[in-house]
């Protein structure tokens, strides 16, 4: 065979190799960053890592949900560079994790936008979500069923509604979640329950609500100001979790979440940014 043949050959392979790890980011020195959880705090993150990758094309953001319990799994076992959570984790949880308070989150309570109800207090929210109130007559709607929608057993929004809401019996036991209550995955798909269910009631994040409307909670409306100053009291953190202390890509995108580009795509998701860190070990 001809050599210069041989070695046009060669040559084509070497540069539809190169194209081929250039596309795929193996070429181009891209740093990859996974962040895996809380399905609340996935907007949020979304947005942060949309904008910092506009700004630092070598890095590469991809951004995952599957609950707060899922964000701590996938980061302790090295499967994520970063885990989210939306609930306050024990100590034994977040043992050897660097934990970083992104911000608060008001928890909304949500209905249909056609439900004349326009706010509850946290008792009758109680009633309502453990089952001992089942018609909106009770608390001044019309005359129909309550159906509750709840999130998944692992959710943040779940544990801190549990914590703050449902909170436990005289013995020391959890008050339960109504048995009949439709359980659901994500934020989203609490909202679509609510949206399609004029007599539905659920619970999201404040950061999410958009189709439903969000109920006043001892005549305070879920805002900026009042989840800051704590007079609304359904709230709980927005976590990012690393394994150890936080270097190289994961310290460089950290820190720019952490600086005023960051903490105003935060604010602008309506969450109010804290930026309290806590390392443990």
């Amino acid at each position: 065979m001809d050599t210069k043949y041989i070695i046009g050959i060669i040559v084509a392979i070497i540069v539809i190799v190169g194209a081929y790890l250039v596309l795929a980011g193996g070429g181009g020195g891209q740093e990859k960053i996974t962040i895996v959880g809380s399905t609340s705090v996935q907007p949020v993150a979304e947005k942060l890592a949309t904008e910092y990758m506009k700004k630092n094309s070598s890095v590469k953001i991809t951004v995952q949900g599957g609950g707060s319990a899922v964000g701590l799994k996938s980061v302790q076992d090295g499967t994520a560079s970063i885990g989210t959570s939306s609930k306050s984790l024990k100590a034994n949880e977040s043992q050897g994790l660097t934990k970083w308070e992104i911000g608060k989150d008001g928890i909304a309570i949500i209905v249909n936008k056609n439900n004349a109800i326009n706010g509850l207090t946290i008792d009758q929210i109680k009633g309502i979500l453990s089952g001992d109130i089942t018609n909106w007559k009770e608390v001044g709607g019309a005359d129909a069923k309550i159906n509750v929608v709840v999130r998944e057993e692992g959710s943040g929004t779940r544990d801190a509604v549990q914590e703050v809401v449902l909170g436990k019996t005289a013995n020391g036991t959890k008050v339960a979640f109504v048995k009949e209550a439709i359980v659901q995955s994500s934020t989203e798909a609490v909202q679509q329950a609510v949206v399609q269910d004029p007599n539905a009631i659920g619970f999201i994040s404040f950061a999410a609500v958009k189709d439903s409307k969000a109920l006043q909670i001892n005549n305070v409306a879920p805002t900026e100001a009042t989840i800051l100053d704590g007079t609304y009291k359904i709230q709980r953190p927005f976590i990012f979790l690393i394994k150890g202390d936080p270097n190289g890509a994961v310290k460089a995108f950290i820190d720019w979440v952490n600086g005023p580009e960051g903490q105003a795509i935060i604010k602008s998701e309506k969450v109010v940014p804290t930026g309290k860190v806590t390392s443990t070990s």
